[in-house]
């Protein structure tokens, strides 16, 4: 709101009337000017000849606190106090004395604003407005209108002898009580969209720290035996990528004399309006500077908690502003009720889901394999894709990628039991055709036993003989797998799917063919699930092309890359679940090394020291070394602190690519991870990956997640 106190205003009262004048810094308050003011020239004539009405008016206005003007004779020459200037902004002090119509300029002829002074004239009727922005115009810099609403009564003023000679106007700006509702109802919308705790969390934070003006916002949540509490301060530099990643949760014992903990087991809001309310349970000076203290009980059914606000002045918590924190407060808990439920359910079913999953896959010489699942819909149902790899008896390597239609409990049994239906015909006679024709009639026996004839059921099984690259694959009605050459450097690859029978789904007594291929040192196949390549009102060639146009531009033909790049490489969402399985035959085998890393304070010093150890011991590249570390340290530490559970550095080295994942083991407290493919990595991490790798990816794991990167290594240095 613009200043009405100190102007940059002319020295002499000539100005006011076109006189040119030296301009210069002076506080002026309307005392001043209606002392200062050449009244002869103007149509009120000298002061000491007003009417005694006009001259108790005008002692009323300047004296009072609350805005007021007078609309004088026919031109509505404006007297007004200082309360009003405010209104006026950047008008004033120049609109003293001046008609309202040179004023207000184009506003005077808005409806509501020129007209009503005029009727009140003219009639002698009062007038009352709930609502009115007259003040937008006058106070806007810079063509930016400032948001200033105001409730506005009008009255006419008499003479001594009865005639109006005036409107009086009295205004009292609402812009605060109007700017707290509009604030409430952004925060409906924003919290309309937060599916999970963190989600919340980020939303309340945000919004307590803009609607309210504080210093200190906290969100505290029940956790078993704890509260988990995730706190905002005023001036936290926090960039786009932090405000995407998991908020930093803290744990604070039950009994905890804590306001927060107080407020949320008594379910009664508590103010401290100049003290040392964190005096006790202060975590750092943020903490300790706090004076003034709102806490408010998140009352639901099924959830308690609290949220405080806190200023590092003393402060009166006026009833508007208790009103807006309960408001909050109320909308905040429903909204955390809403996403505790969420998640439950979302993790039974994804624990369900991984749960059928292969936690390892095969950890080979020559051969690498790398697999990823993505939940369709909102990530809240079980799906029926799943993915196997395993090695026989035998030493050929089984690859197997299924689709079971449905996204639901049935589809997420019925998913496992054809998994585990898969390896055990594999085991007794591993021929492609003998486990699908197997298949075929356990699916089939499945429907009648359910009584159900909508089982649909669709799985590309091979066998990849390790000795040679030979691979042979059949297919139950799934997509053709898609295989990637190896290219010369700076070129890319060649990509084609491969030309399998595609056979008739399982269940429906078809018959199955195989076909057979030969894999070379630096081919990749990759199996993937018609999730990746079907999106709604799209052709299918085309999910396919952008399919094979992803994976030939990529930077290798690393599985676990190509599998990152399958799930994203046709635009648009998709309602159905993704599952993506690739194997790469290595030019040379690769040099790995693993570090199990438990969550100490001192690790990622540890692990940079590990690593570059291990990496000068493999004679690679110094720069190449200093990214990889680099990266890794960043990695590691979020590891720790956002999952605070042990992590799992693995490194793989081959000629052409160094390969580094992190894997956290779990997630904060007893809440699941929502969005696993997020990168929880502060901004500078994933500035740092962006800019230091060639590739970078998240894959979900049964139990939290894998952060990976992949750095190139030239053919100019040697191994």
């Amino acid at each position: 709101m613009a200043g009405a106190v100190v102007r940059t205003v002319s020295a002499s009262p000539s100005a006011h009337v076109g006189g040119q004048a030296e301009e210069t810094h002076v506080p002026l308050t309307a005392a001043d000017l209606l002392a200062s003011h050449p009244w002869q020239a103007s149509p009120l004539g000298p002061p000491e000849a007003w009417d005694p009405a006009l001259r108790a008016t005008v002692d009323l206005i300047v004296g009072s606190p609350v805005a007021m003007s007078l609309a004088f004779g026919d031109a509505y020459t404006l007297i007004y106090n200082d309360a009003f200037a405010v209104i006026l902004g950047r008008e004033h002090p120049g609109s003293f004395g001046r008609p309202a119509a040179e004023v207000f300029g184009e506003s005077w002829a808005m409806p509501g604003v020129g007209d009503v002074i005029d009727h009140v004239y003219r009639t002698g009727e009062p007038f009352r407005e709930a609502e009115t922005s007259v003040g937008l115009v006058l106070r806007s810099t810079a063509g930016e209108p400032d948001q200033a609403v105001f409730t506005r009564g009008c009255s006419a003023v008499k003479s001594s002898d009865g005639r109006t000679i005036g409107v009086l106007t009295v205004a009292t700006e609402t812009t605060e009580a109007t700017s707290r509702l509009q604030s409430l109802s952004e925060l409906t919308g924003a919290l309309a969209s937060a599916l999970t705790l963190d989600d919340v969390a980020r939303v309340a934070l945000r919004y307590g720290l803009s609607a309210f003006d504080v210093d200190h916002v906290t969100i505290g949540v029940d956790d078993a035996s704890a509260w988990r509490v995730v706190r905002r301060v005023r001036g936290e530099l926090l960039d786009e990528a932090d405000e995407r990643l998991p908020p930093l949760w803290r744990r604070l014992p039950l009994d905890s004399p804590s306001p927060l903990a107080q407020a949320a087991v008594s379910g009664q809001a508590a103010f401290t309006e100049d003290g040392q309310p964190l005096r006790d349970v202060a975590a750092d000076r943020h903490d300790q500077r706090q004076r003034a203290m709102a806490a408010i009980p998140l009352r639901t059914h099924s959830l308690r908690g609290a949220l405080t606000f806190g200023r590092r002045h003393a402060h009166q918590w006026l009833p508007a502003e208790r009103a807006q924190l309960d408001a909050a407060a109320e909308l905040i808990g429903q909204a955390a009720e809403r996403a505790r439920r969420f998640e439950t359910q979302h993790g039974t079913a994804q624990l369900l889901q991984r749960s059928m999953l292969p936690e390892h896959l095969p950890n080979l010489d020559r051969f690498r394999v790398a697999a990823r699942y993505d939940p369709g819909i909102d990530g809240s149902a079980a799906g029926g894709d799943f993915y196997d790899a395993f090695v026989l008896p035998d030493g050929r390597l089984a690859i197997v990628l299924g689709d079971v239609a449905g996204h639901d409990m049935h589809a997420a049994a019925l998913m496992g039991q054809v998994r585990a239906a898969l390896r055990a015909l594999a085991l007794a006679n591993p021929d492609p055709v003998v486990v699908l024709d197997g298949l075929d009639k356990l699916v089939g026996m499945l429907g009648t036993g359910t009584r159900s004839h909508e089982l649909f059921v669709t799985v590309a099984y091979g066998l990849l003989d390790q000795r040679d690259g030979r691979l042979t694959l059949a297919s139950a009605g799934h997509p053709a797998p898609l295989i990637r050459h190896a290219s010369a450097e700076g070129q890319h690859a060649t990509v084609g799917y491969l030309d399998v029978p595609t056979g008739t789904p399982l269940g429906l007594g078809g018959a199955h063919r195989t076909m057979t291929t030969a894999l070379m040192p630096g081919d990749t196949i990759l199996l993937f699930s018609d999730g990746v390549i079907e999106r709604r009102r799209r052709e299918l060639d085309d999910g396919l092309s952008a399919l094979a146009k992803s994976v030939s531009e990529a930077t290798s033909g690393d599985p676990r890359n190509l599998c990152a790049l399958a799930t994203s490489a046709v635009a648009g969402a998709t309602e159905d679940d993704v599952a993506v399985l690739a194997v790469e035959y290595a030019v040379s085998p690769s040099r790995a090394a693993t570090m199990n890393v438990p969550p100490e304070p001192t690790m990622p010093g540890r692990v940079r020291h590990w690593m570059t150890a291990q990496l000068t011991a493999w004679d690679v590249p110094e720069a190449v070394i200093g990214a990889a570390v680099l990266c890794t340290s960043e990695l590691t530490t979020n590891a720790l602190l956002h999952a605070g559970t042990a992590a799992r550095v693995h490194i793989d080295l081959t000629p052409e690519r160094l390969l580094v994942s992190v894997q956290d083991s779990g997630t904060r407290g007893t809440v699941t991870r929502a969005h696993t493919d997020t990168l929880s990595s502060r901004g500078r991490g994933l500035g740092l990956i962006e800019e230091l790798s060639d590739a970078w990816g998240t894959d979900p794991t049964v139990r939290g997640s894998t952060v990976w990167f992949e750095i190139l290594i030239s053919e100019d240095h040697p191994e």
